[in-house]
């Protein structure tokens, strides 16, 4: 009986250890899981703060694309009248030259008739 009481003890004993054994594996466990947890929750955090920096640069480019495409096309349109102006000019000057000459010509024929007379 004694060899039996023993055997219980020793049972007994060997059970405490694998309990003690199960205890610190699981606390350790739930270390690494805090750890994680923590740093998981950091991420996200991160993450959301980067998504409303991302947000806020997209809506900020949105602006400056559609503020491009209206310098874009009042230099489109500021060149298209300022060649306007300048055919226009050609043009002007073209039909100022001609009607000197013609001018001229008139006046050389009305000198010369003026003195035959």
């Amino acid at each position: 009986m004694a060899n039996q009481g023993a055997s219980v003890q020793k049972y007994v004993t060997d059970l405490v250890k694998i309990l003690e054994n199960l205890e610190k594996s699981r606390d350790e466990l739930d270390t690494q899981i805090t750890k994680e947890q923590t740093e998981k929750d950091e991420i996200e955090t991160n993450i959301e703060t980067l998504n409303v920096e991302l947000e806020n640069i997209m809506e900020a480019l949105k602006k400056k694309y559609t503020a491009l495409e209206e310098y874009n096309k009042t230099i489109e349109e500021s060149e298209g009248a300022f060649n306007k102006i300048v055919e226009s000019s050609q043009t002007l000057l073209h039909v100022t030259k001609k009607e000197k000459n013609t001018l001229a010509k008139k006046k050389v024929a009305v000198m010369a008739n003026k003195e035959k007379e």
